[in-house]
């Protein structure tokens, strides 16, 4: 491997666009952020295989989260293949009723997502139940989609998902610190949720009608799904085996717990000879997860060495913005370009830990708040999460994007949280 390079800080910002005009291109979003950085970088410096060394090297240190976020993979397969999540779902909107919907529904897409549930499918889980509640409740299509999207997102800060592992792995953190840390921002979340759609959108937009609310599919919604303590079982032991560390000294790797809890799901749920099957569709989920992570590290490798990061730095404190501002801001921009919470968790995380740890955060809080600042804004446009959510609610591009703004407001306030919790803490 050669020598390391320097790339102007054009480069790594022609990388990004070229990368972001690819993703919308419908180009795989791992191919085009590699060939992002590969044009980018080869552009700038005119030396393609440092280009490649310096994206190699970028691959190469986000490999540890990769293999966390393939063993994840068997808690999220059978919490979707044994029916617990579908059964988390439809429990919660039983016992708060349409009384309380729009309630019902973040907590429903926050206790999937925060369970180890990947947001875009915990949210495409929850949707069918959504729609039904949301007709009977005379909720509009919008405030179930910001519903649904504030709800996963106060459950990823908190969550053992893709983008909560590569941020700890990146900063050498324990996994359950960093969940820990964001558990006031998630608190947030919901309740900025909740208060979002009922003070803005209840009452307004297009209504959804009957037909998403017939007897017959409430009832399939309860057919062979497992009891609510079964379906929380995987959860739980996951958590109790990462818990172990602090309260016993006994260090068990997300490697091991999140697959743990998998098993323990499938033996609660009579699912234990379906286990391999279940741990390789949950594994299928992840593959595309990730080959996204590995086309980060190379785009992170490309931003690492150049001179982006010192001339953000540079623009942050000529503007008078606090150290503690560093991750949460890096998380948020890298996510709005990337349009993913998982890609822009892991380039920010990547590019900016070390000068965040010499600031004096912890690398927990580092880690918590860039992955808080990366829920902000990962549903632009040009991202899969913007149109894989206005389509689980039957949702046109235009009503999509009017939600938007509503959605970058509560990610804002997560973030916010996040930042304020540090500062507390320090």
């Amino acid at each position: 491997m050669t020598d390391a390079i320097s790339i102007p800080a054009w480069g790594a910002l022609l990388a990004l666009s070229i990368s972001i005009f690819l993703i919308l291109k419908r180009i795989s979003p791992a191919y085009a952020l590699m060939l992002g950085a590969f044009l980018g970088g080869t552009l700038a410096v005119g030396d393609p295989s440092a280009v490649v060394s310096e994206m190699t090297r970028g691959a190469q240190d986000i490999l540890s989260a990769i293999l966390r976020v393939l063993t994840a993979g068997a808690l999220a397969g059978v919490m979707i293949k044994t029916g617990s999540a579908k059964k988390i779902a439809v429990y919660i909107t039983d016992v708060l009723g349409k009384t309380n919907a729009s309630l019902a529904l973040v907590l429903a897409a926050f206790i999937l997502t925060a369970s180890g549930v990947f947001v875009d499918i915990a949210i495409l889980t929850v949707a069918p139940i959504a729609l039904a509640v949301a007709s009977r409740s005379g909720l509009s299509r919008s405030a179930l989609l910001v519903a649904l999207v504030g709800g996963g997102k106060s459950g990823n800060v908190i969550s053992p998902n893709p983008n909560t592992i590569s941020a700890a792995s990146e900063y050498g953190a324990s996994l359950l610190h960093v969940m820990a840390a964001n558990i006031p921002a998630a608190l947030v979340g919901i309740l900025s949720t909740v208060l979002v759609v009922k003070l803005f959108l209840e009452g307004s937009g297009e209504k959804l009608r009957v037909k998403y609310a017939p007897s017959r599919a409430k009832a399939e919604d309860r057919q062979d799904l497992p009891n609510i303590f079964a379906a929380l079982s995987g959860p739980a032991a996951a958590v109790g085996l990462l818990v172990l560390r602090p309260v016993c000294g006994i260090s068990i790797d997300p490697m091991v717990a999140l697959p743990g809890g998998a098993l323990v799901c499938a033996l609660f749920t009579s699912n234990f000879k379906k286990f391999g099957a279940h741990a390789k569709f949950g594994l299928g989920k992840m593959a595309p997860i990730a080959s996204l992570l590995l086309g980060t590290g190379c785009l992170a490798g490309i931003i690492k060495a150049s001179t982006l990061k010192s001339h953000i730095l540079g623009f942050m404190e000529l503007l008078g913005a606090p150290d503690i501002l560093i991750a949460p801001v890096s998380g948020a921009l890298m996510s709005c370009a990337a349009a993913s919470t998982v890609a822009g968790s892991a380039i920010a995380a990547g590019t900016f830990s070390d000068a965040v740890l010499v600031s004096g955060i912890s690398a927990a809080w580092g880690a918590a708040m860039t992955n808080a600042g990366a829920v902000a804004l990962d549903q632009m446009p040009h991202g899969s999460f913007f149109h894989v959510t206005g389509g689980s609610v039957g949702m046109g591009f235009s009503g999509r994007l009017k939600c938007v703004p509503w959605e970058c407001l509560i990610g804002a306030l997560i973030t916010l949280a996040s930042v304020v919790s540090c500062w507390i803490a320090m």
